[in-house]
């Protein structure tokens, strides 16, 4: 049974930083691009970063680069994104997600979700 797992939300002050973690299971996890995605009250689904198999190429929303690191140990099954100098619209629920390919292609074509965590930045 394919699993993701995120962790890592909370609520933290705007100019701060968060780690988020997606643990994997069930599928070969280097096999496979993954990607987060975030979802605010309201609004539709965001891509927010991608990473594919081998982790040596990564993409990111504009609205996040240079705050945003996405990383993955295929070693322990693990994604992370490190998320720096946050602001209040970073707020939105975070989904990993797994791509049915190496690369990451369109977040469309993702084939498994994990449940989210929850990300809050306010003062």
């Amino acid at each position: 049974e394919v699993q993701l797992v995120e962790s890592g939300g909370g609520l933290v002050q705007p100019g701060g930083s968060l780690r988020l973690s997606c643990a994997a299971s069930g599928f070969t996890f280097s096999n496979y691009a993954m990607s987060w995605v975030r979802q605010a009250p309201g609004k539709g689904l965001e891509w927010v970063s991608a990473t594919n198999s081998a982790a040596d190429s990564t993409a990111y929303v504009d609205s996040v680069k240079g705050r945003f690191t996405i990383s993955r140990d295929n070693a322990k099954n693990l994604m992370y994104l490190q998320m720096n100098d946050l602001k209040p619209e970073d707020s939105a629920l975070y989904y990993c997600a797994k791509s049915p390919q190496p690369g990451y292609y369109d977040v469309s074509e993702y084939d498994y979700w994990g449940q989210g965590t929850q990300v809050t930045v306010s003062s």
